[in-house]
């Protein structure tokens, strides 16, 4: 099963908490064993893994990110978002997950993001359901 699931962020850089909306997903498909890839087909977004618990995790993450690749007007892209480009390299463009008894497997304080460095934007993700054999 694929699901094409659309995102629309409203900063220049953001985290996304997309989940319930994998979950969702995974719940849909009936799968009780066997793996969801969360893809972003876009170079300047991306998928990661962090906490949920504290909000100000995701925000130092952005600042970090920020301090890794800043704005910098001397980037030779035309487009003037050569630091997305490189936010995305660093947080990666898909995520793959275990499904188990038909839930993602997740830490306790784990949540899925959709990263944005070029936004606000109506972006795309997409979730590829596999299922495989109970161990």
């Amino acid at each position: 099963m694929l699901k094409k699931l659309q995102i629309t962020t409203k900063n220049r850089n953001e985290f996304v908490n997309i989940t319930s909306l994998v979950r969702d997903v995974v719940e849909e498909s009936g799968v009780k064993f066997g793996a969801a890839i969360v893809f972003c087909p876009h170079t300047t977004a991306g998928i990661t893994i962090n906490e949920n618990a504290d909000p100000d995790v995701c925000i130092d993450i952005i600042k970090g990110l920020k301090n890794i690749s800043p704005d910098d007007k001397t980037y030779r892209h035309c487009e003037g978002n050569s630091d997305a480009h490189i936010k995305s390299t660093l947080t990666g463009a898909s995520q793959t997950f275990i499904i188990e008894n038909a839930k993602i497997l997740l830490g306790v304080w784990q949540a899925i993001y959709f990263a944005e460095f070029d936004g606000p934007r109506s972006r795309e993700i997409f979730v590829k359901i596999m299922q495989s054999q109970p161990a």
